[in-house]
């Protein structure tokens, strides 16, 4: 069992400026004895309680074992999941009991740091038209593909020609509850680029399923939906439809986002809360060594984040309101570095380690999917209110 030192989460709003350079997603610090913290509990039966959340982290099934770098994870209609393999460019179908099998091998991925197979979505109306999405780069780009499950080797170009770099690329794909694609992107190591509504980084976009903008997009003719974001790896809609993203900071703090329409976040003008009228405060702070956020998702109440360098899990109450409370961490230094959290069909949470990235220390049997059993469903336990504006 590997362990981290836990670190509190930040609650006060600061007004931040830019101070240095952060290596992007850094190493996990050295191991180091943990210490208990309280945890908001929910009981499922009598005698037994689970953490915040609803999901039972004692024991968790691995799902998939000896896997590269996994990096984007959706699930198909029959309870199995897609795996993008981010440096080796394939994708992999799991599922619980069975051995991880390769459905594609992407062109033109080109590997490298933080670049390489990234993100991944399965259509919502999959079960007619087959399609899967991935988002990567090549030697000259960030772009998305799509492809039938059935016929891998056709691969359509829907989006191209973002700037990529070896870090800050971003990557990740969902299908809103509008059935239209959002992809988070990164600012590809130009900090500029996310306050010019030009440049497609440093943004969430929003597209349809085949790569044309939609008329509601808060800019005419553009896919730019928010924009002042430094690198958005996490993107999850509550019950109500409210869209939150994670996104790396750079010394300072790491976030989560409320995201509006034509929002701007501040990077690079700000890192974290902010005083100034024109930029919107993130709802939920960390310091980067607890947390560097990845993949996000929601489920009973509660937004599930995946952390990196902090390698644990987040979880963060949400209630009717989109009000957030405090977040309480949950596998903490257990199986190292975290990057995708997804809520399967069947209401389990499976989650991916990240150790076999370049920067962890990988068990014997990393790269893995973990799947964790849920509880009885109910709201997540609330303290120390935090509000956004």
């Amino acid at each position: 069992m590997r362990r981290r030192a836990i670190l509190t989460v930040t609650a006060t709003v600061l007004t931040v400026g830019l101070t240095g350079a952060r290596a992007a997603e850094p190493p996990a610090a050295p191991a180091a004895p943990a210490r208990a913290e309280p945890r908001a509990v929910q009981v499922d039966t009598p005698g037994r309680a689970l953490p915040a959340g609803g999901f039972d982290f004692a024991v968790p099934q691995t799902v998939a074992a000896g896997l590269a770098a996994p990096w984007g994870l959706d699930f198909l209609p029959d309870g199995s999941a897609l795996v993008t393999q981010r440096d080796l460019g394939t994708v992999v179908r799991v599922r619980p009991g069975r051995t991880p099998r390769q459905v594609a091998a992407i062109d033109g991925v080109v590997a490298g740091g933080e670049a390489g197979l990234l993100g991944l979505a399965v259509s919502p109306h999959h079960r007619r038209d087959r399609l899967v999405y991935v988002c990567f780069t090549t030697a000259i780009d960030l772009r998305i593909v799509r492809f039938r499950l059935d016929a891998p080797q056709r691969q359509e170009v829907i989006l191209s020609g973002v700037a990529r770099a070896g870090a800050h690329d971003g990557g990740r794909l969902a299908f809103g509850p509008d059935g239209l694609l959002y992809v988070g992107v990164g600012d590809a190591g130009v900090p500029t680029r996310a306050q010019d509504l030009s440049s497609r980084n440093g943004k969430i976009l929003r597209i349809r399923p085949d790569g044309t903008v939609p008329p509601g997009n808060p800019f005419p003719g553009s896919p730019v939906y928010s924009w002042g974001h430094r690198n958005v790896e996490g993107l999850a809609w509550d019950g109500d439809g409210r869209l939150f993203a994670t996104e790396f900071g750079q010394n300072t703090w790491d976030e989560v986002n409320r995201i509006v329409p034509g929002g701007n976040y501040g990077w690079p003008i700000v890192e974290g809360p902010s005083t100034d009228p024109r930029f919107r405060s993130p709802v939920v702070t960390w310091r980067p060594a607890e947390a560097s956020p990845s993949g996000a998702a929601f489920a009973n109440g509660t937004l599930f984040v995946a952390a990196l360098r902090g390698a644990r899990l987040w979880t963060v109450p949400v209630d009717a309101s989109g009000t957030v409370g405090t977040p309480t961490p949950e596998l903490v230094g257990e199986y190292g570095r975290l990057r995708t959290v997804a809520v399967a069909p069947d209401g389990s949470l499976w989650v991916t380690t990240s150790n076999r990235d370049g920067r962890g220390r990988p068990a014997g049997d990393d790269d893995r999917v973990l799947r964790f059993t849920p509880g009885v469903p109910q709201p997540a336990a609330f303290s120390g209110v935090r509000g956004s504006r």
